[in-house]
């Protein structure tokens, strides 16, 4: 019965395979199952002493990340282990399997040596040549060296002593325990990560350094030009990559500080500069407000393709220094009239690249907005003065604020905008008040002409009635008139009154003066 229940367990458990993988401390390891991809089965990675579950996952794509731990499918559908980061903690015994079908294990050895573990950043243009070099342990003199490079969802052998191609030259100098790899013409699809490694046993490398190889890609080169004191947009444009992120750095520092957006279609201030990320159109806007001599130098202007490789615009930005160009105008129009700015052109700039905007809410300046069409007078190349006049009419209180003139560039993969005059339009609502007080003025003159009248009108109307003399009796009123010759009269004859006069009793005395 005994030996029974032994052989019972022998059938279960079965045999398991047992490997030893070396790796040093700050590189990776990278081994082979010879085992092939389960889709739907359960991936495993678990560490003895004490236990632990390091994987544990059920999915049906080619590639499984651990905290340091990443099961793939390599492109023969073998189960593919990388282990990165490694350090002396890492060092022990591991399961490694597919639930219910296979499983090994491996004791991972982990050395510390000055040689390995080294991770380096070179960068190159596009077309250029480049050389990286990785050293090794003298250990490791005459085990075969590879390069590897990391993909999307694999890790692959792409170079080797015997592997060469025209663009790429691998050379093992065993004398001095270092791998060069030369590659020519680079182009943006060799960014990426470049794994030196040595040959450990059968189913392992090790992999000694790494390389991360980033490609820039200078699509067009600028002169841009802007005076101290004025303004100036920059605008890039990346139409291919929309909604990559994008960026603008200066050389001057090595490019170590970039400045992106971080919010898409809204213009963020970040430092000294303005950004705006239109992913509608692929451009990066970037704007200089209040130039000045530092802000000159060569920038690039670029995207992110991936994350080792980035394309971009280099612009030259030179500011100069004109007193006579760089204006502040201020303007008061009434409300309803029409005013005049005349803007100046440097001589850099073609007469024809008039520009004319209005700062938003944002103080950034692009576009006009106004109650009537801005119009802008025509040019001629033969404009001796470069000057130009805009003229808005009807002009309403939401036309007040602040206008700048300039010029605006454009060029195959970038333009700019560059403001010299400021001008502050102030709108007054005065003529509207003089109407109020001329209305106001002839109201009381009106009021008080009637008040005079009123009162001349009662003083004659008091007057009369005491020149007419009443009897109470029998209520009846009785009026006398009596006419007399004038000393001057030229003639005798007196008219007599021929009208009648309507009254109860009236009667009339005709008498002639006495000289």
């Amino acid at each position: 019965m005994k030996i029974l229940l032994i052989f019972t367990f022998y059938l279960i458990s079965g045999s398991v395979r047992c490997f030893d993988v070396t790796g040093y401390s700050g590189g990776s390891v990278h081994f082979n199952s010879w085992n092939l991809w389960c889709d739907e089965c359960l991936k495993y990675v678990a560490k003895h002493d004490p236990h632990s579950a390091i994987i544990k996952d059920k999915k049906y794509g080619q590639w499984i990340n651990g905290e340091k731990f990443t099961l793939y499918r390599n492109k023969h559908g073998n189960l593919m282990i990388f282990i990165r980061e490694l350090n002396t903690t890492d060092a022990g015994r591991y399961r490694i399997g597919v639930d219910g079908q296979w499983s090994f294990e491996i004791t991972l050895k982990v050395i510390e040596d000055s040689c390995c573990g080294k991770s380096k950043t070179v960068t190159v243009n596009s077309g250029e040549y480049v050389v990286f070099r990785c050293e090794y342990s003298q250990d490791y003199k005459n085990n075969w060296k590879t390069i590897f490079k990391e993909g999307k969802d694999s890790i692959d052998e792409i170079y080797s002593t015997l592997n060469q191609t025209e663009r790429f030259h691998f050379f093992d100098d065993r004398d001095k325990n270092l791998i060069s790899v030369n590659i020519s013409v680079v182009n943006v699809y060799d960014g990426g990560v470049y794994f030196c490694s040595v040959w450990d046993n059968k189913n392992s490398h090790s992999f000694v350094n790494v390389v991360h190889l980033h490609i820039i890609h200078k699509v067009g080169s600028y002169k841009v030009t802007g005076y101290s004191g004025g303004q100036i947009i920059i605008k890039c444009e990346h139409p291919q990559y929309k909604t990559n992120p994008k960026y603008i750095c200066k050389e001057s520092d090595g490019c170590s500080e970039r400045k992106y957006p971080g919010v898409e279609n809204k213009w963020v201030e970040n430092g000294d500069v303005s950004l705006y990320d239109d992913t509608r159109g692929g451009v990066l806007m970037v704007f200089f407000r209040d130039l000045n001599a530092g802000d000159a130098g060569t920038y690039r202007c670029g995207v992110n393709i991936s994350q080792y490789t980035e394309w971009f615009t280099e612009v030259k930005l030179d500011v100069k220094d004109d007193a006579s160009l760089v204006q502040r105008v201020y303007k008061s129009v009434y409300v309803g009239e029409e005013v005049n700015i005349t803007c100046q052109i440097p001589e850099e700039h073609e007469v024809s690249s008039k520009h004319f905007c209005k700062e938003d809410d944002d103080h950034i300046c692009q576009t006009v907005n106004t109650s009537e069409v801005t119009q802008m007078n025509s040019l001629s190349e033969r404009n001796a003065a470069r000057v130009f006049t805009v003229s808005i009419s009807n002009l309403t209180v939401r036309d007040a604020g602040v206008y700048w003139c300039g010029t605006e560039t454009s060029e195959e993969h970038l333009s700019f905008i560059s403001l010299t005059t400021k001008v502050q339009l102030n709108l007054i609502n005065f003529p509207m008040i003089i109407i109020i007080c001329v209305f106001v003025i002839l109201l009381l003159i009106g009021g008080f002409t009637l008040i005079v009248w009123k009162l001349t009108h009662n003083k004659r109307q008091d007057a009369v009635e005491t020149h007419l003399p009443s009897n109470s009796s029998d209520g009846l009123l009785y009026a006398a008139v009596r006419v007399q010759k004038h000393e001057d009269c030229p003639t005798d004859d007196i008219d007599t009154f021929s009208k009648e006069i309507y009254s109860d009793y009236a009667s009339v005395n005709h008498r002639t003066r006495l000289n």
